[in-house]
């Protein structure tokens, strides 16, 4: 009996998947625990195993790069030797021809075989509807046409549009009188976003070819260096679609409340250059700045464990763990990757996880595990130039430490204005979760901690 692939649910939030790649091809043999797809969910990209060994065949409209997945959807089937697919998704090897060439009376015939229709290979477009299935003949072919195909409603037996319902398309296009365009100069008009005004503008009689198109391009683009350039839309990744939900989410759930300090990083920056010079010589990563404050904060949480909560209808949530996610930008948007268990992890040991980490982030490696779990989140903008910042909380966590720059400026120690690297540090609590007084506590025991780190180190 074949065995249906379908979506995964990478996190209880989860409703729908980008599709990223196969990592096995059609007609091969895979087995238990091989690697078949890769699946981005919740910022994270995941790669995602085969329970069943077998043959992987993939359905007529199996999803591409790309495709927004609902959970449960089919993806494909796993045979054995000699079996054929189910009936209701085993199309005939001459299905797309027929459906190019049937006339469209033929999707209604019931003598037909049955198809499974499945959202699996529809994709979300700017409006929120969701895109149509498009043979890739049809789609070269509307390429060419200029022709919108997102809009067209198909014909072919799955719902999906075919060469016949492009072609269709672009004969139902009506050109102003007097306006002749050849099919390449009409794609080229409908890519760039010219209108006909700016093509008659150019050649007001017969018909407009290519280099016309070309010509107004050149012009629109000598118009805009002598003025304001043309607005563009960037569309949203996944993960900035995510991330505004959730900031959002928080900004409208939570009763936030942020304190700021400035604590004396002077030992703190010896320690760190302490460190640097032992470890390089040992050929060890070297623990970042970042590093020292996750370990630092994870000792004042165990100090303050209310900070270390979630807040609940039925009642406060005291996380029994202490772990911290910490904020790495990449080209794609904000990742938070969770270092778990700080406490009892060495500074060289936390070096080499969030290393780790860190890369996974930049090269979309990141597990849906690593993501997930946190029970407090620092952010750190230092290298930004940047000192005291308000910080969003990271829901369903209770508060998150922002951190800025050491700089070096003047200040009292013993008594006497000297130079002395100062650190602003700032705290954005949830106050339904915990009050003032208590979250005050624990940012001045951060603050202790980094002016002196023998506190911490020695506990």
């Amino acid at each position: 009996m074949a065995y249906e692939v379908t979506m995964p649910r990478l996190g209880w939030t989860m409703e729908e998947g980008v599709f990223g790649e196969w990592l096995k091809q059609d007609g091969d043999e895979v087995k238990a625990g091989d690697l078949l797809f890769t699946v981005e969910g919740d910022k994270a990209t995941q790669e995602v195993e085969v329970f069943e060994s077998g043959i992987l065949r993939l359905p007529s409209g199996a999803p591409a790069p790309g495709d927004v997945i609902p959970v449960g959807a089919l993806l494909a089937y796993i045979v054995q030797a000699g079996e054929s697919l189910p009936e209701e998704s085993n199309l005939p090897a001459q299905l797309e021809g027929r459906e190019e060439q049937t006339s469209a009376s033929s999707p209604t015939d019931p003598s037909g075989p049955a198809v499974r229709k499945t959202p699996a290979t529809q994709a979300v477009v700017a409006d929120g509807r969701r895109e149509p299935a498009i043979s890739p003949r049809a789609r070269r072919v509307a390429g060419e046409l200029g022709v919108n195909w997102t809009q067209l409603t198909g014909s072919g037996r799955t719902g999906r549009i075919v060469e016949r319902d492009v072609r269709a398309a672009a004969e139902r296009i009506v050109e102003p009188v007097g306006v002749d365009m050849s099919p390449v100069a009409r794609r080229m008009a409908a890519e760039a976003d010219i209108s006909l005004e700016e093509l008659t503008a150019i050649r007001p009689a017969g018909r407009i070819q290519r280099e016309d198109v070309e010509a107004a391009i050149a012009s629109r683009r000598q118009g805009a260096l002598a003025g304001e350039a043309p607005s563009q839309i960037e569309s949203h990744s996944r993960i900035r679609q995510i991330t505004a939900q959730r900031m959002a989410e928080s900004a409208h759930t939570t009763a936030p409340v942020t304190l700021t300090t400035e604590a004396d990083a002077t030992e703190l920056v010896a320690l760190r250059q302490q460190l640097k010079s032992s470890y390089a010589r040992r050929r060890l990563a070297v623990p970042s700045y970042n590093d020292i404050y996750l370990k630092l904060t994870a000792a004042a949480l165990q100090e303050h464990p209310t900070l270390n909560a979630s807040w609940s209808d039925d009642g406060l949530i005291l996380h029994g763990g202490i772990h911290i996610g910490f904020a790495v930008e990449t080209d794609k948007g904000l990742l938070a990757p969770v270092l778990r268990d700080v406490p009892a992890k060495s500074l060289r040991a936390i070096a080499g996880e969030t290393a780790g980490l860190i890369e996974g982030a930049h090269q979309e490696r990141l597990g849906h595990d690593a993501m997930q779990g946190g029970t407090f989140t620092i952010t750190n903008l230092g290298m930004f130039g940047i000192d005291a910042f308000t910080p969003i909380i990271n829901l369903p966590q209770a508060a998150i430490l922002g951190i800025g720059r050491i700089v070096c400026k003047p200040a009292v120690h013993e008594g006497e204005v000297v130079p002395r690297q100062m650190v602003a540090l700032s705290l954005t609590f949830d106050h339904r979760v915990v009050d003032g007084a208590p979250a005050a506590r624990f940012l001045n025991t951060v603050r202790e901690y980094v002016s002196e780190p023998v506190l911490w180190l020695t506990s």
